[in-house]
C-alpha cells in the first residue's frame, strides 16, 4: 500500500511499473541496462481515489493523463532501478496530495459595513492633513 494521506491510500496492485532505457549520459551501461522507470496508474478506473480528488487529479496532471485516464510518469533521474521506482512512486503520491486538497472555498461578496467606510474616511482625513501640513509655506514679497 502507498499511504497518502488518512483517507487515501493506494494498493500497488493498481500501480504498473516498465523498466526502460534511460536517455543521456550513462557509460558503458546506457545500452544495457534499464534503468528508467515508466509507472503507470489507472486513475480512471481506480477504487482507491474518491471520484472529486480523481477530478482534480486529471486537472493537475495535464499531459501525463492518457486519454483512457491511465496517468504515466516517467523518472529517469537517478542511475538505479530502485532509486527511479522510488522516485516515480513519490511523485505519483505528491501529485495525488495535490489533488485531495479541495479548492479554497469562493469568497463571497459583501458590503463594507458603515463602520468600516467611516474608518476608512476618517484614515484617509488623518493622511490628507499630514500631506497638507509637509507643503511648504509659499512667502509673497509684498
Amino acid at each position: 500500500m502507498i499511504y497518502i494521506n488518512n483517507r487515501i491510500s493506494i494498493d500497488e496492485k493498481e500501480i504498473h511499473e516498465e523498466f526502460i532505457r534511460s536517455s543521456g549520459p550513462g557509460g558503458q551501461n546506457v545500452n544495457k541496462v534499464a534503468t528508467a522507470v515508466q509507472l503507470r496508474f489507472d486513475a480512471l478506473n481506480s477504487a482507491s481515489l474518491p471520484d472529486d480528488v480523481r477530478d482534480r487529479l486529471f486537472n493537475i496532471a495535464g499531459r501525463k493523463i492518457t486519454k483512457d485516464g491511465v496517468l504515466v510518469i516517467k523518472a529517469a533521474r537517478h542511475r538505479t532501478q530502485e532509486q527511479n521506482r522510488k522516485d516515480a512512486i513519490e511523485r505519483l503520491a505528491d501529485l495525488v496530495r495535490k489533488a485531495a486538497v479541495p479548492p479554497p472555498k469562493p469568497r463571497k461578496e459583501t458590503r463594507p459595513s458603515r463602520a468600516s467606510r467611516e474608518r476608512r474616511i476618517e484614515s484617509k482625513r488623518r493622511k490628507s492633513g499630514v500631506k497638507t501640513m509637509r507643503r511648504s509655506i509659499i512667502k509673497s514679497d509684498d
